[in-house]
């Protein structure tokens, strides 16, 4: 279930984040801050609900969701998406789609360690986090 992702992570490496930026089109200068944060996710779960959490020096975002139902999401970089999030095994996945595109955000924890997966088109990244 959800709860092995309940939780206080740390961001600690990151590959590919301006790349999977720019295929977002997200601008120059939002690339340019956003890839120097080190932003930390929290992660709860009450009931039915999951609440996930990113705080930053650049900006503070929170989305609540159960799990299997679509909801209306407005992404850090402004995007007014519609995300579905479910669980694939032991993966938390978060499927994002606007104006025909589509983005996934795939999380994996391993003991104190969150890997999260971004893909859009041909683009990857993949954002480290430790559990604080």
């Amino acid at each position: 279930m959800a709860e092995a992702f309940v939780g206080t992570w740390n961001l600690k490496e990151s590959k590919f984040f301006d790349e999977y930026m720019r295929a977002l089109d997200v601008g120059f200068a939002t690339r340019q801050v956003a890839g120097k944060t080190k932003p930390t996710t929290i992660i709860a779960v009450e009931g039915d609900t999951v609440t996930l959490k990113t705080k930053s020096t650049f900006k503070n975002t929170e989305i609540n969701f159960k799990l299997g139902e679509e909801f209306d999401e407005t992404t850090a970089d402004d995007r007014k998406v519609k995300s579905l999030v479910t669980l694939d095994g032991e993966k938390l996945v978060h499927v994002q789609k606007w104006n025909g595109k589509e983005t996934s955000l795939v999380r994996e924890v391993n003991g104190n360690a969150l890997v999260l997966t971004l893909t859009m088109g041909d683009v990857v990244c993949t954002r480290n986090y430790v559990k604080a």
